[in-house]
């Protein structure tokens, strides 16, 4: 019986109020428990337990028998209404009731007529306790009549034309199933074009010629009486007119744009739209303002017919459906709106109650429209019905107060609107009834330790009693966590120990009596397989042995089963099985398999199982190794608080033996997905006892490791919760560091979710002053890991600890640590600060140690502020940057490096500690001596003459000091590359440009400048210029224009590198600079390849050459080289890409008579005569400078040597500054400028990127000895070319 609602309350007022505060004291009513014996000692009001369905259609050929049958206490007799009024079964011979039943048998196949008992029928069980009332059940007879004769008239149609065979099948009960045929009962095939509506009629949306027949049959089967009627054949006949006329869509049914349908709620929706047309239409279903429902939409009938099953008022709404040829398309609008028969919210209960109490009666449903609901009680209505002071009808609910034996009864709810009605039947039983126990005395349960025990005591009594358990004759009530009290009176012992065995008494009470019950529970030991088989390896025709050796309780007998591969051993003698072991004598193939050791008691089972690999004998194939196959069957045994035994099945080793398996477990409980490592056990060990800890749900995991690597891990064992404890161990890294003047900021690491050891985590935090407090302060906080104290003095010692507790109790004493209280910023600043000045750039500053009372906090070091406040030379102030260095610790002294020469500094001195810096001390004023001069900003060289050059240049950017003088050095290069003799000349200070006069003409010099202090000489810059030759030799030569006179580069160089590549060769060509009679080679080899260069030589000096035999579709390198230069080695231009092009399928042709080719070589030759003249040109103008010779020979520290990576030349550069020289950037075959390089190249000379080449390949640019390009200066790359430089840069 189910469990029922009763109410505490008492006295019920009127008000609304109350009836509020009386629905708010609702507690369960009795709950009679389903033992047979009780039920049929105790009384009971009838109950409907079976009747017939509520429109019952009866077969008019069989007797009719409708049901009602009912239970109560003593049993209920029955009677029957028919059409409302009483119905004497005595009086009809043809009407019997069966015995102990209210079923009514009707017998109609002795003479019986069923239209004559045609009716709405209703059945009465009653007994002491009540009436209860049966659904009103409507009797019809099922009919089937015959079909009405008609005239038929033949159809004909025109092909195209779409038509309607109608059915009309006579009206039976119930509606007969459609369906058509023709005369050899084969149904009519039914597609698209030609289908059954709902209606059984049968539509053509177009009619064909082979639609032509004398025999569309249709036919009705009624299912009652098992019966087919037959419509008379219909003939249809099709004529053909060309051309067939196509039309747009038609709806056939429904007609109209609109139409509306009614469904109820929970039946089945069926919609339909059967188009005509030509070609067939298809179609197509929309639900207007929404979508179809899914999972309840269907389609049928080629998806003119939409289909939605179990349908509710939100599936109201409007439906279109849209039939569409190639013509155009038609559509028909259904309105469906869904009502509802009423439905049960809350059904009426039954209620069983003690004298006294109170309960009530809910009875609530649900329809559209809205259902009415009224009350019966024994099925007459309660306005009616005999009065009872403890009742009270309140709408859907009637309310019991203080109830009474007399109150017993059968209560209907009758729930009803136009499309149906409920009928629930409910009794109120009053009971007064002493305890009961139904559990059987000195029943004895039997459990293994550490399993749950459950003792049973099944109890009924009316008031409901009070369950106690004690455990002995004579114990004490049981209480507290260890047990556990169902509310059905079971006694459970969540773990049972050893000593939990014993004798338990159940004892039950109410007012009206006492009674107890004792029950014996026996707790026995575990079985356990204490030597597991384990996993083997046997060679073919060998004998294994695998062991099963267990423990058990004395008390239970086991039985062992060994199984192969989870199914019985194979019948066979070469299995022995004996006392713990099975062994397998002669093993061949068949026997590769798990072996299963099964031990079974009456209370548990346990199992072990092992792998045997049988492999061939030696010699053995190729053997495959791979890492191990993760191991599986993980057990837990042996559970204790602090510890388990897990054992596990290896996995396949795949021809490696395992060495060892790692274990890992995860916490369910506080960090579930994160496995954690446990410990590993060698490769020959399948059992671990594994370290636990309290309050943990355990899973584990088991790694299998080979020499190739990991297996996956395991399945997760089964999940294993520890008990609760003490926690073991205390929060880690404690500290006291404040963060204000006046707080003390404790901070640890909490402890992990598995450290808690219990639920209630929480952190005890002591702390006192150092040397002053004797007692501790104390607070407990939640599981955080942080608090924070107030008021405390500022940067004093305090002693902290911090214990973790839970639920159970608190850890171990803690470890104490000091921590200090917030730090504030130093109270004064260092004293007799004083600075001693070692050289021009390095300075030591003195300062006197702050007392440690006045830093207030952790002295962390100090800082000097340092910043140069003007340079002496100069006398010119300029933005203050200051600068900070830091000396940690209690340090006195420190060096200030990096300070410029001959400049005024100021600097002080403050304390620093974990808060802040201290004040500063009072600004400290020191000088630097004097230095060495930077190089001059720039020097140019500029109107050259016969004999004179004129020289220009900017004082340094640091001087560093007071200047002295400029000193010039320089000296000639002849024809040879020898250096001449060095002059020297010192220059006053204050001067800015000289003209160098009594200069040999047509000569090189090569100067180095620098600047002097009174320390010495600075860093010196160079430069080359060149005087020009005798002016008899200029006749005819234009003078130079302004901005004349910059050096030309010298030696050669390859640039410009362009390819031209088809399937299998690639014309390669180059721009040269430089002396003529040199021999040009083509290095190339695949792109990406490390394979040596191949190299090609070139005839004679052209500038371009073929490469043959190369491989279609392949990226290729090249450069191109030249040597036989008598100044030094060769050069080599850079690197150059191309790819060839794919191998394509054609005839061929010959190259000679093509275009392309003929112009080709008709632009080689052109160009070879253009070089040929220039060459001629060239050697007429001049003779070669190869200076890389001679300034090898030269220990000069101001050239760099050669670069070997890429046989590039160096170049001058100033020694100290290791700066190369601006205009000396190597200009590569992108053309683009980079200014790191310094390979000499004809740009160095020049005026970088600017420099030009005329037509005839001259270079154009003008000479220039400068390092740095002035703003002043920076048009002169575009000044007219000078014929004097052009012939000179070949000099």
């Amino acid at each position: 019986m189910q469990p029922k609602v009763m109410m505490k309350k008492k006295n019920i007022s009127a008000s609304k109020a109350s009836l509020i505060l009386f629905l708010c004291q609702i507690v369960s009513a009795l709950d009679v428990p389903l033992d047979s014996k009780l039920l049929e000692e105790l009384l009971q009001p009838p109950t409907i337990t079976q009747q017939s369905p509520k429109d019952y259609i009866v077969d008019p050929r069989e007797n009719i028998v409708i049901q009602c049958e009912a239970k109560g206490k003593p049993p209920p007799s029955f009677s029957w209404t028919r059409n409302g009024t009483h119905f004497d079964i005595d009086k009809d011979a043809l009407v019997t009731m069966k015995p102990n039943s209210g079923t009514l048998v009707i017998n109609i196949m002795n003479g019986g007529k069923a239209e004559a008992y045609e009716g709405v029928y209703q059945c009465t069980a009653r007994n002491e306790r009540g009436a209860a009332i049966s659904n009103n059940i409507v009797i019809r007879p099922s009919r089937s009549p015959l079909w009405t004769k008609e005239k038929l008239e033949p159809n004909q149609v025109r092909e195209g034309d779409s038509l309607v065979l109608h059915c009309r099948p006579p009206v039976g009960l119930p509606p007969p199933i459609i369906f058509w045929m023709d005369n050899a009962f084969q149904r009519l095939p039914q597609s698209e074009r030609v289908s059954q509506g709902l209606n059984g009629d049968l539509y053509f949306s177009n009619v064909q010629p082979e639609d032509t027949r004398e025999d569309y049959i249709c036919y009705a089967r009624f299912n009652h009486t098992q019966t087919i009627q037959q419509k008379q054949p219909i003939s249809v006949k099709v004529f053909s007119t060309k051309p067939v006329t196509e039309r747009q869509p038609v709806l056939l049914t429904p007609t109209g744009s609109t139409s509306t349908k009614v469904e109820l709620r929970g039946n089945v929706l069926l919609l339909e739209c059967i188009a005509a047309g030509l070609p067939t239409p298809v179609i197509r279903w929309i639900k207007e303002g929404g979508e179809l429902p899914a999972n309840r939409t269907f389609f049928e009938n080629f998806k003119k017919t939409l289909k939605i099953i179990d349908v509710s008022e939100a599936d109201s709404g409007n439906y279109k459906c849209i039939a569409r040829n190639t013509l155009g398309s038609a559509h028909h609008v259904i309105s469906v709106t869904v009502k509802a028969a009423p439905y049960w919210i809350t059904a009426p209960r039954n209620l069983v109650l003690s004298p006294g109490e109170d309960g009530m009666l809910i009875c609530r449903a649900n329809g559209n429209p809205k259902p009415d609901i009224s009350w019966l009680a024994n099925g007459v209505p309660i306005a009616i019905a005999p009065e009872d002071p403890s009742r009270k009808v309140d709408g859907d609910t009637i309310i019991f107060s203080h109830v009474q034996e007399r109150s017993s009864a059968v209560y209907q709810c009758n729930a009803s609107n136009e499309y149906g009605y409920l009928l629930a039947n409910a009794f109120v039983n009053v009971l007064a009834e002493p305890p009961r126990i139904l559990t059987p005395a000195n029943k004895l349960y039997q459990v293994i330790a550490d399993s749950p025990a459950l003792l049973d005591c099944a109890y009924f009594g009316s008031p409901k009693p009070e369950i106690e358990w004690f455990k002995g004759v004579k114990g004490s009530i049981l209480r507290g966590n260890e047990y556990v009290f169902h509310d059905n009176g079971t006694l459970e012992i969540p773990v049972a120990q050893k000593d939990s065995t014993g004798t338990y008494t159940c004892v039950a009470r109410n007012e009206l009596g006492k009674i107890q019950n004792e029950v014996q529970l026996e707790v026995k030991d575990p079985t356990m397989i204490i030597k597991q088989p384990e996993y083997k390896v046997i060679q073919r025709y060998g004998q294994v042995s695998f062991e099963c050796i267990i423990k058990h309780d004395s008390t239970l007998l086991p039985t062992v089963i060994w199984l192969k591969d989870n199914d019985e051993l194979p019948d066979d003698e070469r299995f022995l099985v004996g006392k713990d072991n099975l062994t397998i004598m002669n093993v061949t193939d068949k026997d590769d398999g798990t072996y299963t050791c099964i031990v079974n008691t009456t209370l548990d089972s346990v199992s072990a199982s092992a792998v045997l690999t049988v492999v061939a004998a030696p010699p053995t194939p190729a053997i495959i190794y791979a890492r191990p196959n993760p191991p599986f069957d993980l057990e837990l045994t042996g559970q204790l608080e602090r510890s388990v035994e897990l054992s596990w099945v290896p996995g396949d080793e795949n021809n490696s033996p395992i060495t060892n398996f790692v274990i890992e477990f995860e916490d369910g409980l506080h960090e579930p997905g994160v496995w954690h490592y446990q410990t590993e056990v060698p490769g020959t060990q399948t059992t671990v006892q594994l370290k636990l800890s309290p309050y943990v749900s355990y899973s584990f995991r088991v790694i299998a490791v080979n020499e190739i690597g990991r297996s996956q891990p395991s399945e997760p064992s089964e999940q294993y919760l520890t008990k609760s404890a003490n926690p073991d161990e205390n929060p880690s890294n404690v500290q006291g560091i404040g963060s204000e003047p006046d707080n003390l900021v404790i901070t640890w690491e909490s402890l992990r979710g598995f450290q808690s050891n219990g639920p209630g985590l929480q952190y005890k935090v002591s702390w006192r002053q150092k040397d002053v407090d004797d007692e501790w302060t104390s607070v407990i906080v939640a599981n955080v890991s942080k608090y924070i104290v107030s008021g405390t003095p500022t940067f004093v010692p305090y002693e902290i600890k911090v214990q973790a507790l839970n639920d159970l109790g608190y850890a171990p004493e803690p470890l104490e640590v000091i921590g200090h209280s917030g730090e504030d910023l130093p109270m004064v600043a260092p004293g007799n600060v004083q600075v001693h000045v070692i050289n021009s750039t390095l300075a030591k500053v003195h300062w006197d140690p702050v007392p440690l009372k006045t830093v207030r906090g952790h002295l962390q070091g100090y800082k000097v502020y340092y910043w140069k406040v003007q340079s002496l030379s100069r006398r010119s102030r300029r933005h203050v940057e200051k600068k900070i260095l830091t000396f940690r610790g209690n340090k006195t002294f420190g060096m200030l490096p990096g300070l410029e020469p001959y400049s005024s500094y100021k600097l002080n001195v403050r304390v620093v500690n974990g808060k802040g810096e201290g004040p500063a001390s009072p600004d400290k004023v020191f000088k630097t001596p004097e230095g060495v001069p930077s190089s001059p900003s720039f020097l140019k060289i500029t109107n050259p003459t016969l004999d004179s050059l004129t020289l220009e240049w900017g004082s340094p950017t640091h001087p560093n000091g007071v200047l002295t003088s400029y000193i010039l050095k320089f000296q000639p290069i002849n024809n040879t590359h020898e250096l001449g003799p060095l002059v020297e000349i010192r220059i006053p200070a204050n001067e800015s440009s000289l003209i160098l006069k009594n200069l040999n003409y047509s000569t090189r010099y090569k100067f180095y400048f620098n600047a002097q202090t009174s320390v010495g000489s600075g860093s010196q810059i160079t430069e080359e210029a060149v005087t020009i030759m005798d002016e008899g030799k200029m006749a005819g030569i234009l003078r130079p224009a302004v901005g004349a006179g910059k050096v030309q580069p010298l030696y050669p160089r390859i640039r410009n590198v362009t390819t031209a590549a088809a399937e299998t060769y690639a014309n390669i060509s180059w721009e040269y600079e430089g002396p003529d009679h040199v021999n040009f080679y083509v290095e190339y080899g695949v792109a990406g390849s490390k394979e040596d260069w191949k190299k090609e030589i070139v005839n004679g000096s052209r500038s371009f050459f073929v490469l043959k035999g190369l491989t279609p579709g392949t990226a290729y390198k090249v450069r191109v080289g030249a040597e036989g230069l008598s100044q030094g080695p060769g050069v080599r231009s850079s690197e150059d890409v191309f790819e060839t092009g794919p191998a394509m399928a054609s005839r061929q042709v010959d190259i000679a008579t093509q275009g392309w080719f003929i112009g080709l070589m008709c632009a080689v030759a052109l160009l070879i005569l253009i070089l040929l003249i220039v060459c001629f040109i060239r050697r007429n103008k001049g003779g070669k400078y190869p200076v890389k010779e001679k300034e090898d020979a030269h220990a000069d520290p101001e050239i760099q040597p050669m670069k070997e990576d890429d046989g590039t030349f160096g170049e001058y550069s100033d020694a100290e500054d290791h700066k190369p020289l601006k205009k000396g950037s190597r200009t590569p075959s992108d053309r683009t400028v980079k200014k790191e390089d310094s390979d000499d190249s004809l740009v160095d000379y020049g005026e970088g990127v600017n420099g030009q080449f005329n037509e005839d390949g001259s270079f154009i640019g003008q000479y220039s000895g400068k390092k740095e390009k002035e703003p002043a200066e920076g048009n002169e790359s575009s000044e007219a070319p000078s014929p004097v430089n052009a012939m000179n840069s070949f000099v």
